[in-house]
């Protein structure tokens, strides 16, 4: 890599980070998904344009409500969108690479288009939502889906499955797949089905990259996703912490991983670990004490 292009690739990271802590700072119902997983691909995108591919989602959407009645129903609304993405434009999931970091990027989604069940989602709610259509994710256990209010009643959606509605049976199925010993009951599941706010599907996208990157031994990148998430959930980052400190023993970075854990402690006192996470410690700290 040449020094330009080194420099370059830190310029489109500060902007990246900048923009991310813009989104931080905004009240939920400000963020766009849309950007803010666009601003999550941008660091391994130094020429990527933001607004380019905001404004492709855009052109995408004017062209289907193009084709739609002013007094179009919801339920037609629907197949219309589904019928669009999938049909048409060709958008499916990604089965026989599941795990590339790609399908995690929704720029790489809008050129390739293939992805997971978050970044397919997010295409369909941002499309969705631009045609008039009241869409919002469900952090569903194990697999991100998508639900419309209906005249009478809710709709469940799987854009992974080419927006396939799902009814109780199919839901209670997805919970054991999950790793539920068994079926839950309506209250429980209306629960899961709960409308997912949108610094909450950012952070589950960053959490898959994360895990992605950690199964792949890329601590590094690893890092930049946790780094992101504690940015975007400082309130409820209490755990986070505690991975971010096992990032940073992978990449011997001691103190740092001390600071971490004990952030940690401090935040979640109770927690089920917090006995091991004293322990190590404990362990660095002594470690820690020897390196000085």
């Amino acid at each position: 890599m040449t020094a330009d292009a080194t420099g370059g690739r830190y310029s489109a990271e500060a902007r990246a980070a900048e923009q991310w802590r813009r989104i931080a700072r905004m009240r939920d119902e400000d963020v766009s998904l849309a950007e803010g997983a666009l601003w999550i691909a941008a660091p391994e995108y130094p020429d990527l344009v933001v607004d380019d591919y905001l404004a492709r989602l855009h052109d995408m959407a004017a062209r289907l409500r193009g084709r739609l009645r002013a007094d179009v129903a919801t339920a037609e609304k629907l197949l219309a969108l589904n019928h669009y993405l999938f049909d048409e434009l060709g958008f499916s999931g990604n089965a026989d690479d599941y795990y590339d970091p790609r399908n995690s990027f929704l720029n790489e989604v809008l050129e390739r288009r293939l992805g997971i069940p978050i970044t397919l989602g997010v295409l369909y709610i941002e499309i969705g939502r631009r045609i008039g259509l009241g869409l919002h994710g469900v952090s569903f256990p194990g697999h991100f889906l998508v639900k419309c209010a209906l005249r009478d009643g809710v709709v469940v959606l799987d854009p992974y499955s080419r927006g396939v509605s799902l009814g109780v049976d199919d839901l209670q199925q997805r919970l054991r797949a999950a790793g539920s010993v068994e079926d839950v009951d309506d209250a429980i599941l209306a629960q899961l089905l709960g409308a997912a706010p949108n610094k909450e599907v950012l952070a589950r996208m960053l959490r898959n990259l994360k895990g992605i990157y950690a199964g792949q031994d890329d601590w590094l990148r690893a890092l930049s996703s946790s780094e992101r998430l504690i940015a975007l959930m400082p309130d409820d980052a209490g755990e986070e912490y505690r991975d971010r400190g096992g990032i940073y023993l992978k990449l011997e970075c001691f103190r740092a991983a001390l600071g971490d854990f004990g952030t940690y402690l401090r935040q979640c006192p109770g927690a089920p670990d917090a006995e091991n996470v004293r322990v190590q410690i404990a362990d660095l700290a002594a470690m820690v004490a020897r390196l000085n």
